[in-house]
């Protein structure tokens, strides 16, 4: 700390020891004495948006989610203005989300998150929160559905679990609670699971949300690289090219309204992976919106047989409705609501299907 000091202090203008010092005392959760390091980033240097996004951070743990709210949100704008898909990193949308929930901007907080969960769908966190904000708006079962999607894409997390069988009881649904407390139990052991009490203000729930301290930005970089230097995009591709990243460029350029470029991305990413249920499940979204239902539905149902989801049943149901086939759309809810009966969008789609049958029936005068 002292040699970066003084080298900030011989070179004022050279920003490299800035930002290790910001960083290093970012690291020691020491925001009082990072923030004014980071402050001195300027907007040229290949790390401003990360210490912008840590400045975020740092408002946040020092309890000034207005700031913090503040600063996240210029940083999607300075992103969006200057990049096609910059501007839909999950991480900060994420804690964007935290700082506008702890404002009581519950709507926004909510649509952040469920932005955030579609560009990291291996990532519990983003559920995980919005089953928290379901919790703080007295909605245990939707806060179920959304612990339960959390504990699916980590089951070796219990603090995931132990949230989840908490809603089920709130919900009054004992069975199911019963039946997941076993699992954990031959998951994690007899006393595995975290004691989570909630209390009146939910003081225990804003204290659980999960804040993302470091951003990933590779393909973020790479995007800029490519605009700053074409001839170098080539050189670039290796280093970021990973599945996952290309994942994430493939839900953000659909997101932007490329579907060309999105589905090069998922192509890339099933030919390193042919089972990749979220690359199926995203060509099945460009099917869909081109119209093409038939080629939806074959990609859901790869994606089905890489990876059982009730999201991903209930999005092909809903195309079989759009078919005019109602049995298959019914079988598929049925199906998505064994694998999570608390899931909503499912149950109101069953319910929409029970109530239009018997109205689809009138016309023939009853039945034998």
């Amino acid at each position: 700390m002292r040699e970066l000091r003084e080298a900030a202090r011989l070179e004022p203008e050279w920003p490299e020891p800035d930002f290790a010092l910001g960083e290093a005392y970012f690291t020691r959760h020491d925001c009082d004495s990072a923030l004014p390091w980071y402050a001195r980033v300027p907007k040229t240097h290949d790390r401003y948006v990360e210490a912008v996004f840590a400045t975020g951070v740092c408002r946040l743990l020092l309890n000034q989610p207005d700031h913090a709210e503040e600063v996240f949100t210029s940083l999607q704008e300075a992103l969006k203005n200057n990049l096609v898909s910059g501007a839909d990193l999950p991480e900060i949308l994420n804690d964007l989300a935290v700082a506008r929930a702890r404002q009581g901007k519950t709507a926004a907080a909510q649509s952040d998150l469920r932005r955030a969960a579609e560009l990291g769908p291996g990532e519990d966190d983003y559920p995980f929160n919005l089953g928290l904000l379901a919790l703080q708006t007295n909605d245990p079962a939707a806060a179920a559905g959304y612990f339960r999607e959390a504990a699916e894409r980590e089951p070796d997390n219990a603090e995931d679990r132990a949230l989840l069988i908490l809603s089920l009881e709130k919900a009054g649904n004992k069975t199911e609670a019963d039946q997941q407390r076993e699992s954990a139990n031959e998951t994690f052991g007899p006393n595995g699971l975290p004691v989570i009490r909630l209390d009146a203000k939910n003081e225990t729930l804003a204290r659980l949300n999960r804040l993302k301290t470091e951003l990933d930005v590779t393909a973020l970089r790479a995007e800029i690289e490519s605009v700053e230097s074409p001839a170098s995009e080539a050189a670039s591709d290796s280093s970021i090219d990973t599945p996952a990243a290309r994942l994430r460029r493939g839900r953000q350029e659909l997101s932007a309204g490329h579907a060309d470029a999105a589905e090069k991305e998922f192509r890339a990413v099933l030919a390193v992976d042919p089972s990749s249920p979220a690359a199926h499940r995203g060509l099945a979204e460009i099917d869909r919106r081109q119209g093409k239902m038939d080629d939806a539905v074959k990609e859901l149902q790869a994606s089905l047989e890489a990876r059982d989801s009730a999201v991903v049943r209930t999005m092909l149901a809903k195309i079989y409705l759009e078919q005019k086939k109602p049995d298959l759309a019914r079988a598929e809810v049925e199906k998505a609501l064994k694998l999570a009966p608390n899931y909503a969008e499912a149950k109101q789609l069953l319910e929409h299907l029970q109530n239009s049958k018997p109205s689809e029936k009138k016309p023939g005068g009853g039945g034998p």
